[in-house]
């Protein structure tokens, strides 16, 4: 096995200007945010951003005009509001925004990760999705004529997750509610994943029924602690609440974000830096 232990920027030469990033975690839980920073630090644009229900990681990426395209069935901040930067590119046609359901987004992966053009699902009809889809389409069982939608494969560029463990060659250990992340790593053709700590290969032999995530199906690992921050990492830390609240009261306003960019992104050269401004260890 190859070892895949690199830094953030070592792993982002995997993404390139233009590509379809697929993001994991579901909003205030597991977002890779370490590394959507270090993406606005790089200036990598023109990205066509996807994910099933986002948060702060999609709004930071399109206040910094790093993204052309959304598909998504949701991006706001939840309790805090609306996702500001969002709303504002939308509204003003600046970006372009791909409407999906969460059943869509995820068989839309799904088959992505399953080498298919597209996967049969139900649910839609009735709604103005079909009128503005052009990668869905209505189909009829072959085996009882049922009504049914095609949705066609989403095979993103990157995918980039943030989990809990993994080895130095990139195997995984993803804990609590997977979301759809699996799916993502294994529909995309290059994959980074950011971990709270590296452990001994050793540790992963040990308990093979916990790597999530095989080896073969990583490009690049990085050990970023408190990398999900301010979002929450499940047996590790809660979403920071304090600084989401920040994050949303700064963001009303195109001037506030900019302030919020520098002061928390631009300003610091790495993650390390960060986490002492926001008052990590």
């Amino acid at each position: 096995m190859k070892e895949k232990v690199t830094d953030l920027k070592g792993a982002l030469r995997l993404l390139r200007p233009g590509d379809k990033l697929a993001l994991g975690g579901v909003g205030r839980n597991r977002a890779p945010m370490a590394l959507v920073r270090e993406i606005i630090r790089e200036e990598i644009g023109d990205l066509h951003l996807i994910g099933r229900e986002k948060g702060m990681d999609f709004d930071l990426l399109i206040g910094a005009g790093l993204v052309r395209k959304v598909s998504a069935a949701y991006v706001g901040l939840e309790e805090f509001g609306f996702a500001s930067n969002f709303r504002r590119a939308a509204e003003r046609g600046e970006i372009e925004v791909e409407e999906h359901t969460c059943g869509t987004v995820i068989s839309a992966l799904r088959a992505g990760a399953m080498g298919l053009p597209f996967l049969p699902m139900k649910g839609v009809f009735g709604s103005d999705l079909m009128k503005i889809h052009d990668d869905f389409k209505e189909i009829s069982c072959p085996f009882t004529g049922e009504r049914l939608l095609a949705v066609q494969a989403i095979v993103p560029d990157v995918a980039v997750i943030h989990a809990q463990r993994a080895d130095r060659y990139g195997n995984v250990q993803l804990k609590g509610s997977l979301f759809e992340d699996v799916i993502m790593i294994r529909a995309a053709r290059r994959r980074i994943v950011t971990v709270e700590e590296i452990i001994p290969h050793e540790e992963i032999k040990a308990r093979p029924e916990e790597t999530t995530i095989p080896y073969f199906l990583v490009d690049a690992v990085v050990e970023v602690p408190r990398g999900a921050h301010p979002t929450s990492c499940y047996l590790c830390y809660g979403s920071d609440r304090d600084h989401m609240a920040e994050y949303a009261g700064m963001s009303r306003t195109p001037e506030g974000f900019r302030e919020y960019l520098e002061r928390y992104v631009l300003s610091v050269k790495d993650h390390g830096e960060y986490l002492r401004r926001v008052g990590g260890d």
